[in-house]
């Protein structure tokens, strides 16, 4: 998710002004009213961009909606604490960012190939995106560095992703942290100074393509004085994968296919959320990745059941939230799989109006942008 050339896929949501307003004016309902992907829409200046993090984490903008009446405030993002009560569960994605984008040059030929590393299968064996696919066929090889990692691409997998074996001496986290970058948007054009700023202040579990955005707005010092509040910290892992940002290419939001994302849930977590929603407190997610998260690993009836899986669910409206009472997010794309989520939460008609408002607001969009709080 680097600068002008990357290969991330949220490229292939990032569409020109004029294809959007073509897309949102020519196209006829032919799907109910919050079903269809055009209804996602918003018009967003490009200026919005966050193109840096802020270096005071909690200094962002907040914007605070009440799913129930609509009603907006603006506030600024340590104010957190204000809307928190004592007994009430914060759930928090603790995965951590890789340097998962490797630039190297394919064998035969010296091309200039990028891998980016997707999900660990095995070992040595990731299913990867790549670039260019073209000249990457199975049984192609590529070489980084100085030659102390090799690829082989093994297969062609699904969305035209591959499947890649590598081949280094050594311990494998340490030969990516000599080799590889951080993965950025592509939307960012400008250089990351401080690789740290796109991993939480609480990141803990390598294996993730993506920060969990919504987290990075926090400071040890706030989690510590959401603690002495009396307000629960639960932590769960989800590793971020591109399902999370791939974009709706159907005009029928029940036609799209979300990738698997891999999850853990601690027996001691799982206690915690039950508890909290037991006592009648709200459980609040970090992140739509942590909201996904307990959803997944909530049965019919609310109760979150410890252990590891992959998720592949998709909320939009209609869905019915088995867990999550409040979420901390970012501001998302239009047409997004994750616009539809909180609209799943707080009404498509809220969350338009809030980002419309955003929008007149200057409040700064995506990953280093700033937050919401719906409750």
């Amino acid at each position: 998710m680097q600068a002008a050339g990357t290969l991330y896929i949220m490229k292939e949501a990032v569409m020109s002004e004029e294809q959007m307003q073509n897309k949102a004016g020519t196209e006829e309902h032919s799907v109910p009213v919050g079903y269809a992907t055009k209804d996602y829409y918003f018009d967003l200046p490009k200026e919005l961009i966050a193109q840096d993090p802020m270096m005071q984490r909690d200094n962002c903008r907040m914007m605070v909606i009440d799913r129930k009446t609509g009603a907006l405030e603006h506030k600024v993002f340590h104010d957190i604490i204000d809307y928190l009560e004592p007994g009430e569960t914060l759930v928090l994605n603790d995965t951590k960012v890789i340097p998962a984008r490797l630039l190297g040059t394919k064998a035969d030929t010296g091309a200039n190939v990028e891998i980016l590393l997707l999900n660990r299968r095995t070992e040595d064996t990731w299913e990867t995106l790549v670039k260019p696919g073209k000249k990457l066929r199975p049984g192609a090889k590529v070489t980084f560095g100085d030659g102390s990692l090799t690829a082989e691409i093994l297969d062609i997998i699904d969305d035209g992703d591959r499947l890649v074996k590598f081949h280094y001496d050594g311990i494998w986290e340490e030969v990516l942290d000599r080799l590889g970058e951080m993965p950025l948007p592509p939307y960012i054009t400008h250089k990351l100074q401080d690789p740290g700023m796109y991993n939480t202040v609480y990141a803990k579990f390598d294996g993730s393509a993506a920060a969990p955005t919504a987290g990075l707005h926090f400071t040890k010092e706030l989690l510590q004085r959401i603690q002495d509040k009396g307000v629960n910290l639960a932590y769960v892992t989800l590793h971020v994968g591109l399902g999370t940002f791939r974009p709706v290419k159907v005009d029928d939001v029940t036609k799209h296919h979300m990738h698997t994302e891999w999850y853990n849930v601690t027996p001691k977590v799982a206690d915690l959320i039950n508890s909290t929603k037991a006592a009648g407190r709200r459980v609040i997610c970090v992140g739509t990745t942590s909201c996904r998260t307990v959803e997944s690993a909530a049965d019919e009836n609310g109760i979150i059941h410890a252990g590891s899986d992959n998720t592949s669910i998709f909320i939009y409206p209609g869905y019915k939230f088995k867990v999550m009472d409040g979420l901390i997010t970012n501001f998302h794309l239009p047409e997004s799989t994750l616009i539809m989520l909180v609209s799943a939460f707080a009404g498509r008609e809220n969350i338009l109006h809030a980002y419309q408002t955003a929008v007149e607001e200057r409040y700064r969009f995506f990953s280093f942008g700033d937050a919401t709080y719906l409750h």
